[in-house]
């Protein structure tokens, strides 16, 4: 039998006291150990909806553990009864779409990921930067410094939820900025912080010869240190204005928006080589939601609903290498 897709399920540890801890405020998939199937009850799950699990591959990580199921169905391409019915439904894909709901009950997060991803011998990973690849969003760190955080950050937050235009919400959160020394740019690079499991994330992905980007709505003042000391591939950001050694207020070149990120995601695929189908896109907001539909693989790390929606999976643990997992890298 033929592989047509993996399913890859994870959850938290049990013994992660830690992570326990951070599941119980995550809400619904946050992987908590009530309510998750059992292996005999997800098997039988899976089977009920005609697909047959080949092999099991377990995976574990700090605060997490999970499997990759190899799943063949019995209309996988190449058997007899395979390809679209007269009604031009395509029968697997419907299988697949209802073993999907179905899963999405459980306390566990499962992701059906295409069989051509885990198989590519090379894959591009491109990632959004703040509160994905790190820990906090720097825009509320730079307003910190002019008195205005819970202001930026309820923009922000509105922002990232898709109820206001994200151009015109940087702009307005970087006019807050006006004035302030250039200086404060270093104190924030240096209370920037990596989100756990993501310097673990880019090395596996390297060591395997695969390629990653981000792409960011934040400031390439910020985000350049950092690329070059992972060693990425590709980093694209906004371009904070500095006069005379001042903040302006504002942002030199076009806004990196979610039609930008888009757009690199696909640039940078193209250029490589890679087709789009064997690429991995993770974000959180409203502003990655056009580059992780675009993917073969979309991430919604810790995401609003809007991005979690519309995502292949969701990671609700905070740790950022279980997208390796994921991606089968």
């Amino acid at each position: 039998m033929e592989i047509c897709a993996y399913l890859v399920s994870h959850h938290r540890h049990p013994d992660d006291a830690a992570t326990a801890a951070d599941a119980a405020v995550s809400g619904p998939g946050a992987g908590a150990g009530a309510g998750r199937l059992d292996p005999a009850g997800l098997d039988a799950v899976i089977s009920s909806h005609g697909f047959t699990v080949l092999s099991s591959t377990a995976f574990a990580g700090p605060g997490y553990a999970g499997t990759r199921r190899a799943l063949a169905h019995e209309l996988s391409p190449g058997t007899p009864a395979a390809g679209t019915t007269a009604g031009g439904r395509d029968p697997l894909q419907a299988s697949r779409a209802a073993l999907a709901a179905e899963l999405a009950v459980d306390a566990a997060s499962h992701a059906l990921v295409p069989a051509s991803l885990i198989e590519a011998p090379r894959k591009l990973l491109v990632m959004d930067v703040d509160s994905t690849l790190i820990q906090q969003e720097v825009i509320e760190l730079l307003a910190a410094h002019a008195g205005r955080e819970a202001e930026v950050a309820a923009v922000t937050e509105a922002a990232m939820r898709g109820e206001l235009d994200f151009a015109g919400s940087l702009h307005a959160r970087v006019a807050t900025l006006a004035g302030l020394d250039a200086g404060v740019i270093e104190q924030v690079r240096a209370a920037v912080v990596l989100s756990e499991g993501a310097r673990e994330l880019v090395d596996a992905f390297h060591a395997a010869g695969h390629l990653v980007g981000v792409v960011s709505g934040g400031f390439i003042q910020i985000l350049a240190p950092l690329a070059g000391e992972l060693g990425l591939d590709f980093a694209v950001a906004n371009d904070l204005s500095i006069a005379e050694g001042l903040l302006t207020g504002t942002v030199s070149g076009e806004v990196v928006d979610a039609a930008a990120k888009e757009a690199c995601l696909r640039r940078w695929a193209s250029d490589a080589g890679i087709p789009l189908e064997h690429t991995i896109a993770a974000g959180d907001g409203a502003n990655d939601l056009l580059m992780v539909r675009a993917a073969g693989l979309g991430i919604a790390y810790r995401a609003k609903p809007a991005l979690r929606a519309a995502a292949d999976a969701s990671i609700d643990l905070p740790r950022l290498d279980i997208v390796r997992h994921l991606a089968g890298v």
